[in-house]
């Protein structure tokens, strides 16, 4: 089975180790988690759901496991499969931004469920800030395809309207990041709205300018 990019080893690897970290990771968390572990904070950042050892121990592994196999062999279900190779070290670079940050969470929510003390509301705002970055430093160089991007009616029926959407969304994404950021040190609850609010404004603003620009373009014919 060939894939439609350039595989890059040394960004596999360390996905692979990551992965193989989580299913180490999991049985050790599995034999010391108490009966009752917090699997989800509310914006105040303190535990609202909990369930038992196993559940907690083992379903990110197999999610973010799950995660890595649908991330690679998904250009192959993809229309537009022939354009990977033209954006083949991004796409590379957005699997593993992915893999990383859901790794990441793992590993502090255990730590979390096994009594440390861990600033969710804190943390949390970091890490998606800093993957906002790293994907607005790439999202420009992505072409037009049916699963990552920025996906609208308009991106996909013109390539003028891909191409400009997404050095917007860039840019966006970059400042989007750097506001996460500092919302991370505002108040518990502040924080996880910030970032919401940052994350929907983000949203709205590429969809409705992929649309603006697409009518604007057909009024030109």
């Amino acid at each position: 089975m060939k894939l439609p990019y350039q595989i890059n080893r040394p960004v596999e690897a360390v996905m692979l180790a990551m992965l193989t970290a989580c299913c180490l990771a999991s049985y050790f968390f599995y034999q010391r988690f108490p009966a009752k572990v917090p699997i989800h904070w509310n914006m105040a950042g303190q535990p609202d759901d909990w369930s038992g050892p196993g559940f907690a121990a083992f379903f990110f592994p197999a999610l973010i496991i799950g995660m890595y196999l649908l991330l690679t062999l998904l250009p192959l279900a993809d229309p537009y499969k022939d354009r990977y190779k033209e954006f083949g070290r991004p796409y590379g670079i957005l699997r593993l931004a992915l893999i990383t940050f859901m790794t990441a969470l793992y590993f502090i929510s255990s730590l979390a469920g096994l009594g440390y003390e861990i600033n969710i509301s804190l943390i949390v705002p970091l890490g998606v800030g800093l993957l906002f970055i790293v994907l607005g430093n790439f999202l420009p160089k992505f072409k037009k395809n049916w699963f990552v991007g920025i996906r609208t009616p308009w991106t996909l029926s013109d390539e003028r309207v891909w191409t400009k959407t997404h050095r917007l969304a860039g840019k966006l994404f970059i400042l989007g990041g750097l506001l996460m950021l500092i919302a991370g040190f505002t108040p518990p609850g502040w924080n996880v709205a910030l970032l919401l609010i940052t994350v929907c404004l983000i949203v709205i603003g590429t969809i409705g300018y992929s649309y603006w620009l697409w009518r604007r373009l057909r009024e030109e014919k």
